[in-house]
């Protein structure tokens, strides 16, 4: 009869919470999120290294069971410096009248993380994380995404999971010192080595268009400066001469026939005689010297089309000529170029016209403003790295084809919230920064992060401007604490 009563009065005890009374668990935590209340506690009330439990209570709006959720349990303590995260999903079971066990294991002392989420069949996710500490009665639980109503049983001394004090002259003498997370312009900066080279595009041949032999060569040098109009060489060519045979013979006929009735007549012939000797790459004042002189010149001029420097050269004194041979190649110096090198994984970040800054070993004081001219459209072989063309002016000389230079290339990204990249410490792939709350109050604070540019690091969720973090003896302030809360459980 006993049996059959306290089988039939099950049910209702469940219901009541009387279990969880009249077992060793901890009094339950009892949050709202959204529509559904959770309410937790853990076994044994003090928890341990080795087996534990947790047990999950869910009712809807109306206070009634919610028995077909989908619940999944966290209990883990993330990564720290050079310790690996341990934890993770515990084994979770129903147990009737909307309650859920699940099984953990606690491998060290310390505070562990908790995280509850509940999916009720006709409804949408309740969460709630918090906090238990190994030695320590019950646990902290908050909301997540709804409005909490935590019983006084929830209600720690400290006002958030996690967070820890240190005496404030403590903080001082290792070193810590906090910062305010605020906004600033940031730029997205690559490093890339370059090489001076010439503006190909200013490049001009010196190339000869008949056959022939050179004589006194007067840029007999490479790297030799000259002038546009300056003497190159002289040339020697038998078409050149007969040519000039040719234009003088047609200037005396057309000279003869001004007395007569046709005076007109020889005059297109001087001018086809012209036109051969312009093609064939003797200039107009040579060809006036010729008219002058009267008779024809074996060794014609050949002069600089422009100013620069002699970068190639393919003639000695006495060479023979090929048509159509280039025989000089000349540059200016006046305007360069420099080729970058970045790696494919940061081409994403150049674009033609963006700023550049451009130093050199031998000067390193010196700093030239450039832009992106051109990316070129293919990679370097093996390599993988894209070559980027800048243009600079270069009036003084003071950059040369083939000098080293470092440039830095920078793209704008407007107005970011960041702090110092010493603030932020990664674990596995979390990132968390520790807030000041003031008077030696610290709390961790998981953030995500976005790039990092000259020891600033983007923050782009989980912080707001103003708010300060621990900028220096990060590491120092995340060991104590570790050492300190594994402490506390002995």
């Amino acid at each position: 009869m006993i049996d059959r009563a306290l089988r039939l009065a099950t049910p209702l005890l469940l219901a009541s919470g009387f279990v969880f009374a009249c077992s060793d668990h901890s009094t339950p935590v009892r949050v709202r999120a959204g529509d559904v209340e959770i309410a937790a506690s853990v076994s044994p009330r003090e928890l341990r290294v080795g087996k534990n439990e947790l047990v999950v209570e869910l009712r809807d709006a109306n206070g009634e069971p919610i028995s077909d959720a989908d619940v999944e349990v966290d209990v883990k303590m993330p990564s720290m410096g050079a310790m690996s995260g341990m934890g993770g999903p515990a084994s979770v079971e129903r147990i009737g009248a909307g309650r859920y066990r699940a099984a953990f294991q606690l491998d060290m002392g310390g505070t562990w993380q908790v995280q509850v989420h509940a999916r009720p069949k006709s409804g949408v996710m309740a969460s709630a994380e918090g906090s238990l500490t190994i030695g320590t009665p019950g646990l902290r639980l908050e909301a997540v995404g709804g409005a909490a109503a935590p019983t006084a049983a929830a209600v720690a001394p400290e006002s958030h999971p996690g967070e820890f004090h240190f005496d404030p002259a403590r903080l001082r003498q290792v070193g810590v010192r906090s910062e305010a997370a605020k906004l600033e312009t940031l730029d997205t900066t690559v490093r890339a080595v370059g090489r001076v080279t010439w503006d190909e595009t200013a490049l001009r041949d010196v190339t000869m268009r008949v056959g022939g032999f050179a004589g006194e060569v007067a840029a007999d040098s490479l790297g030799a400066p000259v002038t546009k109009g300056q003497l190159l060489f002289q040339f020697y060519s038998p078409e050149l001469f007969a040519a000039q045979r040719e234009y003088l013979g047609a200037l005396g006929a057309n000279a003869n026939a001004r007395g007569t009735s046709v005076p007109q007549r020889a005059s297109a012939m001087v001018g086809a005689a012209e036109r051969r000797l312009r093609l064939w790459g003797v200039d107009a004042g040579a060809i006036a010297a010729i008219a002058r002189r009267g008779t024809p010149q074996e060794y014609l001029p050949v002069t600089a089309p422009m100013s620069g420097y002699v970068v190639e050269k393919d003639i000695v004194a006495g060479s023979a000529i090929e048509m159509g041979q280039r025989v000089y190649r000349i540059a200016p110096l006046d305007r360069v170029w420099i080729e970058a090198e970045v790696y494919e994984a940061e081409l994403a970040s150049i674009a033609v016209g963006m700023p550049a800054e451009v130093t050199l070993p031998y000067l390193p004081d010196q700093r030239f403003e450039a832009k992106v001219a051109y990316v070129y459209p293919s990679l370097q072989g093996d390599r993988r790295t894209a070559r980027v063309r800048l243009v600079l002016a270069n009036p003084e000389r003071t950059l040369r084809p083939d000098m080293f230079a470092t440039v830095l290339l920078r793209k704008p990204l407007g107005e970011r919230l960041t702090v110092p990249d010493t603030a932020v410490l990664h674990a596995g792939d979390k990132s968390f920064v520790f807030l000041d709350l003031g008077e030696g109050h610290l709390r961790p604070q998981r953030v995500t992060t976005g790039i990092t540019s000259d020891g600033r690091i983007e923050i782009t969720s989980g912080l707001e401007a103003g708010q300060p973090v621990v900028v220096a003896g990060t590491f120092l302030v995340a060991g104590e604490s570790r050492l300190r809360a594994a402490l506390e459980s002995w």
